[in-house]
């Protein structure tokens, strides 16, 4: 029997990840409680991030669609775990963001709460995708989060947002920057994945990693 080559194993990886975002791509609920989450029917892959991250652009750049995730000037806006169902093979979750709203103590801590209640507890739950902002590198609210990610076992990965805004010198030093943070936490993966919505950088490789996650 021949063997896989190396060279037709990318390229079957390829494949699988462009039939994967050519499927197509709805909006399935907003959640505010975790009683009310989907049936875990499908893998899920959720984007967590700080407000302003850039994260829904990311998102919706990532599937191709302009304005399926909602994007806004207003920091926080996201206010809720939002499903996506990329064909019947995925849901793409896109979690509130942490760090800033403009709202009461009290829907901010419900909301902390929602996230972590869900980053806990979800089985179908495949990876965490970690956006940190490469013009600001691992904020304190990150590493929280990114401890509680690895106390529960959770597998995650940082993907870098807003890669245009810097400079070529800084973009080649900023992947070997973070991925200095990562040894101390286990639940990490250790390919940090840099992007820029606007300027389409590594979104190709987010759709591999993505893909790679499906059971074959």
């Amino acid at each position: 029997m021949q063997r896989t080559t190396e060279k037709e194993e990318q390229s079957d990886s390829r494949t699988a990840a462009a039939k994967l975002f050519r499927a197509p791509c709805s909006f399935v609920k907003g959640v505010v409680a975790i009683a009310g989450l989907p049936v875990d029917d499908r893998p899920e892959i959720a984007f967590a991030g700080r407000s302003n991250v850039g994260k829904s652009s990311l998102i919706n750049a990532l599937l191709e669609r302009k304005a399926l995730a909602r994007t806004s000037n207003t920091p926080g806006r996201t206010r809720e775990i939002n499903y996506f169902a990329l064909g019947d093979q995925l849901y793409v979750v896109d979690m509130p963001g942490y760090g800033y709203a403009r709202a009461s103590k009290k829907q901010v801590q419900g909301w902390n709460r929602l996230i972590h209640q869900y980053l806990r507890g979800r089985a179908t739950l495949s990876r965490v995708f970690l956006l940190i902002d490469s013009r600001h590198g691992i904020k304190p609210n990150d590493r929280g989060i990114m401890e509680m990610l690895d106390e529960a076992a959770v597998s995650y990965q940082i993907v870098l947002t807003k890669l245009d805004k810097l400079k070529k010198a800084e973009q080649e030093k900023i992947v070997p920057d973070i991925q200095k943070h990562l040894v101390r936490h286990p639940a990490a993966c250790p390919q940090v994945i840099a992007t820029s919505a606007h300027g389409r950088n590594g979104l190709a490789d987010l759709r591999l990693v993505i893909a790679g996650l499906l059971p074959r």
